[in-house]
């Protein structure tokens, strides 16, 4: 009898030629600012235009795709849930007004799929591309015995700059501030469990048609995450010595400092995330009648025997990204966004006036911050 990591079910050449079927993807992230190449112990990034700043503050996200995964490797389907991890990390960076600068992957899997591990790097890579992120490095873990040959997990972190008098946040925001939302593609990477739930309650499977849903109930679900982090840094300006990733024909002109929050809609929902970054004793009533939740939220909701509102602590209905402008600013704002292909409106005001909180959201998260509640009917 011998002894051998590939007896104990880890294959590290397979691993080997994972590595080699990314190396393309990951490669195309790679500027001027990536120092060293592909495949080091570590990556390295020259930080040299930080001597420009003022008083440069990093910024960094850690985060995963939680349980979408499921339905990415019950279609074998794994070339879009890259970007939703993307999505999930750099998006969070972009709300304090930092710009993303490089990011890290990891990968714990059963066994080894070169194909299958290429495929999620390359979404991931493709996600980088599009926020002008390096995807620096990463780790892909074979853990046989504890993850089931088909499962995967995948997890990311990013760094990013920003000088510090140009951070957004709750101290920037006043009343009157107008509160525009930003077009989310679908579910993003939030309240899968209750998906797969409602789903599994129904009867229905990933592979089922529906014509409510206009297609694969699965690809339908899979539909990747939003990224809204360039088209926000083209709007704010981005950041000294990292210009924003260009888009060729952007050419409306934003005032800076007309942006003073930004509110990432994820787990818990628009209105707990939206009191996260108001500053404590403020507040906002979001009117629903101001869109219509995409036919994702209702078919589920349909199939769940439940309304909408029901889900408002989970899913992100339709609104991805929230901003708090300035009011003179907002039309300006609204229509660079909607240049750059997200559709924006008005969801609300900002208020300071007395009033009594009941049935509000108020802070989350640990933060102690302003109050929201969305009020009136979805618009059909």
């Amino acid at each position: 009898m011998t002894n051998s990591y590939a007896e104990a079910g880890v294959d590290t050449a397979a691993g080997d030629l994972a590595v080699e079927l990314m190396k393309s993807a990951v490669s195309k992230t790679h500027g001027a600012n990536v120092f060293g190449g592909f495949g080091g112990f570590a990556g390295l990034f020259d930080v040299s235009a930080l001597t420009s700043y003022k008083r440069p503050l990093l910024a960094t996200s850690t985060d995963g795709v939680g349980t979408k995964v499921a339905i990415a490797q019950a279609l074998d389907k794994h070339d879009t849930i890259g970007q939703d991890l993307v999505g999930m990390v750099v998006d969070d960076i972009v709300v304090v007004g930092a710009r993303p600068l490089f990011m890290t992957d990891y990968i714990a899997c059963g066994k080894v799929v070169p194909a299958r591990i290429a495929d999620i790097v390359a979404g991931i890579a493709r996600g980088c591309a599009a926020t002008g992120t390096a995807l620096v490095g990463g780790e892909t873990a074979e853990h046989p015995g504890l993850l089931g040959p088909d499962d995967y997990d995948v997890a990311g972190a990013a760094t990013g700059v920003v000088e510090a008098d140009a951070l957004l946040g709750p101290d920037r925001v006043a009343a009157g501030d107008v509160v525009l939302a930003l077009e989310s593609s679908g579910l993003h990477s939030n309240g899968f469990s209750l998906v797969r739930h409602i789903l599994a309650g129904a009867g229905v499977s990933y592979t089922s048609v529906s014509d409510d849903l206009g297609g694969v109930v699965g690809e339908v679900l899979l539909e990747p995450t939003r990224l809204y982090t360039s088209p926000l840094l083209r709007l704010i300006g981005g950041t000294p010595g990292f210009a924003a990733v260009p888009r060729a024909g952007y050419d409306i002109a934003v005032h800076p400092g007309s942006v003073h929050a930004l509110s990432h809609v994820t787990g818990g929902g628009i209105a707990a995330n939206l009191a996260r970054v108001l500053p404590r004793g403020s507040w906002v009533e979001v009117d629903r009648s101001t869109w219509s939740p995409l036919p994702v939220f209702r078919v589920l909701s349909d199939w769940a025997g439940t309304s909408l509102e029901s889900a408002e602590g989970t899913w992100n209905l339709g609104i991805g990204m929230i901003a708090i402008v300035a009011p003179e600013a907002a039309p300006a704002v609204t229509a660079a966004l909607t240049a750059d292909g997200i559709r924006t409106w008005q969801v609300g005001t900002v208020s300071t006036a007395p009033r009594d909180f009941t049935g509000f959201e108020q802070g989350a998260k640990g933060v102690d911050g302003g109050a929201v509640r969305l009020i009136g009917t979805y618009a059909v």
